[in-house]
């Protein structure tokens, strides 16, 4: 399949997000993992990410000004610790290097580093990603390249659960909506 192709495939009519954010394609999978594994993991991820963003952005200010004062100042210190536990990931090589994401739920296109630009249509395996700066954690989306020019490769996910695809869905919505009100916001 041509790289035209497979963005046509991937991108076309459906809701998509692109953003430089941490992500790798891991040919093979992580450690062998079976598919299930990483995928009721991804799909608990996300469901308990959505959960978390929504209690942070649906609380009242006005009602229980002092309790909201107090909870936020313990979101604030959950969000450093999380920042420096994130960096030692980072540094210990356990999260991937940020880099030019864009992905629907039907897949994903990535620019690849290093020796992992080898790879070559057909070769299945996850695609590593952290789903929010904050959190210094990865989803694995089983992924197969479709598609490849030598700087950037194609992957169409599966199989992916009925949960985890609307738990993806869902997911790039929220980021999709943000980095929408952030543009509105600058102008």
């Amino acid at each position: 399949m041509t790289p035209q192709a497979a963005e046509a495939a991937l991108f076309d009519d459906v809701l998509m997000h692109e953003d430089r954010r941490a992500a790798a394609f891991l040919p093979d999978g992580p450690d062998a993992a079976p598919i299930h594994d990483c995928v009721a993991r991804a799909e608990m991820l996300l469901v308990a990410l959505a959960h978390s963003e929504n209690v942070r952005g649906t609380e009242d200010k006005d009602d229980l000004a002092e309790t909201s004062s107090a909870l936020q100042r313990v979101e604030a210190k959950v969000d450093l610790l999380l920042g420096l536990f994130g960096r030692l990931m980072r540094e210990r090589g356990q999260l991937p290097q940020p880099t030019l994401l864009r992905w629907s739920p039907r897949g994903a296109r990535v620019s690849m580093q290093g020796d992992a630009i080898a790879v070559r249509p057909g070769t299945a395996g996850v695609l590593r990603v952290q789903p929010a700066e904050w959190l210094p954690d990865c989803i694995d989306l089983p992924a197969r390249v479709i598609a490849t020019d030598g700087r950037e490769v194609w992957l169409e996910f599966g199989p992916l659960s009925p949960a985890l695809s609307d738990a993806l869905e869902r997911h790039l919505f929220r980021l999709h909506r943000r980095q929408v009100a952030e543009s509105r916001r600058l102008r």
